[in-house]
């Protein structure tokens, strides 16, 4: 201890060393170079961070294992026409990811996806209504059916389960009763709805520019937010990651606009899919909005003690998953081109919940992604279109899907367990 001789009142008195500013662990890693982020990794595999590593692990063993069963599985074609098939199931797992976050679930949204659908040929087919006009009332009626559920959920206290239970049952009636005794409506094969997943960009510049786009944006938003915690004196990512990150995002984006370049082009549904996924991932990680969302699958008494509307919130979240699921019912009669009595039916509601589960959302509630429905339905239509190429039954279909389901949850339980036992939960 070093002594400060001046003068005061009371005479010379002891001056404690100077305070050593805490460093934070995460500058350190970044200074041990690639030997402290390989440490930094093995932390957080410890702790039961895990993210998204186990399914997309799980995707490329998926494709691996069909690929060598079958050469055409990784062909142009097949792959095209894998993204195309996912995007009905897709749309409607990214309103699921956002009810999981809540730590609730919908049921209804498979009769929700086929009402709509039966909203919309009627109104366009039987009735003459412009498609344009058809189509905003038919996604509107999700919205409706999505209100309801929240209302009932949030207002008068009704379980999400037996609500939006309630909802797979009515909405599946009244879709049945719009359909009338003929069962089944043709779509125009020619018409809006039906380019929704027949409709490609022939010029190979779409899809590389949808590439490059999507590769410059993610580097533009990473470098800015770099410097943005730079500036305000908190951790940041160093240029070089920032780099070597739109490095590693560059070669899966320019290897599928290469392959969708191989078959017809750029499928629009692929374009519609993806946009509608980046546009709720920034909903959910950069508005207040999303940060309600997350706050109350935390803990609900807390948000209301932080002074969010619970219950609007909550109406909101059903209302958003009912419209994502007459959208991707707008998909699903695309690709058929009508709309019919098994609209919705079938294991549709199943999937489009292990979609959002296995991409890695918890059922827990309080953590999940846009991005996991986008992996978490590739998985699933990956294990399909295998299936289909090997000339397997439906039957084993669903029991792989089923076990890696249950794969998943056991992931995430086991992932929670372990953040709890390291402090982080």
């Amino acid at each position: 201890m070093t002594t400060d001789l001046s003068k005061t009142p009371d005479g010379p008195q002891p001056v404690a060393p100077a305070a050593v500013t805490p460093v934070d662990p995460r500058l350190l890693v970044r200074e041990e170079g690639l030997a402290g982020y390989w440490g930094e990794f093995l932390r957080k595999l410890r702790s039961g961070e895990l993210g998204s590593l186990p399914v997309v692990v799980g995707l490329i063993v998926i494709c691996l294992v069909f690929q060598l069963q079958d050469s055409a599985f990784l062909g142009a074609e097949n792959l095209s026409n894998l993204f195309i098939a996912a995007a009905g199931t897709g749309l409607i797992a990214v309103g699921i990811v956002f009810v999981l976050i809540l730590g609730e679930i919908d049921l209804s949204v498979g009769s929700v996806s086929g009402l709509a659908a039966a909203v919309f040929a009627v109104l366009n087919v039987d009735r003459g209504m412009p498609e344009w006009l058809a189509l905003i009332l038919a996604i509107l009626s999700g919205t409706v059916a999505g209100v309801l559920h929240g209302f009932f959920f949030a207002r008068i206290g009704v379980p999400a389960f037996v609500v939006t239970l309630a909802g797979l049952l009515g909405w599946n009636g009244l879709m049945l009763e719009v359909l009338g005794s003929n069962g089944t409506i043709n779509l125009d094969d020619s018409g809006l709805v039906a380019a929704l997943t027949n409709h490609y960009f022939e010029d190979i510049s779409a899809a590389y520019g949808l590439a490059t786009a999507t590769v410059l944006g993610y580097f533009l938003v990473a470098h800015r937010d770099a410097r943005r915690r730079a500036a305000a004196g908190v951790p940041s990512r160093p240029l070089v990651e920032t780099v070597l990150r739109t490095a590693a995002l560059a070669v899966p984006a320019y290897a599928v606009a290469w392959v969708f370049n191989q078959y017809k082009g750029l499928p629009l549904a692929v374009v519609i899919f993806l946009g509608i996924v980046v546009a709720f991932d920034l909903v959910l990680r950069r508005t207040r909005y999303g940060r309600k969302v997350f706050a109350l699958g935390g803990g609900v008494e807390a948000a209301r003690r932080a002074g969010i509307d619970v219950a609007m919130v909550r109406i909101s979240v059903f209302a958003l998953s009912g419209t994502m699921a007459a959208l991707g019912g707008m998909f699903l009669a695309s690709q058929i081109n009508a709309a019919n009595q098994s609209s919705g039916a079938g294991s549709l509601l199943m999937n489009a919940i292990a979609a959002a589960v296995i991409g890695g959302t918890s059922l827990f509630g309080g953590r999940g992604k846009t991005w996991s429905a986008l992996l978490g339905v590739l998985v699933i239509q990956s294990i399909a279109s295998g299936m289909a190429l090997l000339g397997i039954a439906s039957a084993v279909q669903y029991m792989i899907t089923g076990a890696v389901l249950l794969a998943a949850v056991v992931i995430d339980s086991v992932s929670r367990r372990t953040q709890r036992t390291a402090g982080r939960a």
